[in-house]
């Protein structure tokens, strides 16, 4: 319902933001960002979210109230569960090797190490080198991969963009 009503496709941690100004401009109640990652299960956390908040979703989807909105909602009209075309870090379990790849020829193998991180394990025709440590909240079929931050030998250097024009080719879990 969030998806539709925003017209935005809630398929990046950065869709947020634009999701967190709209509720803002609609319904006059701000929304936090990082809530709303959290919420929508970009961020790993399990706090439940404050009645308040709950109710201020439910008026920026035309519903006088959360309960009002929870009816509904336990019947199956609302989902914020991923999509095939999309994973999510949160869902993986250590050890995982998630494989991406990108025009023009990149590979990229990754191992999920816990907390949204990873170590690359393959990198062809890639900037990411092979051992580099990264940061990375999903993956999504067709969109640019953001990784928000790479570390390599311990020194951080800051975020890196993958597939910036035609987005992730393919998405694997091997």
């Amino acid at each position: 319902m969030l998806k539709r009503k925003s017209g935005n496709g809630l398929r990046l941690p950065s869709d947020c933001v634009f999701l967190s100004l709209d509720i803002a401009s609609k319904t006059g109640i701000r929304i936090g960002v990082t809530t709303l990652k959290r919420l929508i299960g970009f961020a790993n956390d399990e706090r439940e979210p404050h009645t308040s908040t709950l109710d201020a979703i439910a008026r920026y989807l035309g519903f006088a109230h959360w309960e009002e909105l929870s009816k509904i909602e336990d019947k199956g009209n609302s989902d914020f569960s991923c999509s095939d075309e999309e994973v999510r870090s949160a869902d993986l379990q250590i050890g995982n090797v998630v494989e991406v790849t990108y025009l023009p020829d990149r590979r990229v193998a990754l191992v999920y190490e816990g907390e949204n991180h990873y170590t690359v394990q393959v990198s062809e025709n890639s900037k990411l080198q092979v051992g580099d440590e990264v940061e990375i909240l999903n993956f999504v079929l067709h969109h640019p991969l953001l990784v928000m931050q790479v570390w390599r030998n311990g020194e951080s250097l800051g975020q890196f963009t993958a597939g910036r024009v035609s987005g992730l080719s393919s998405i694997k879990i091997l």
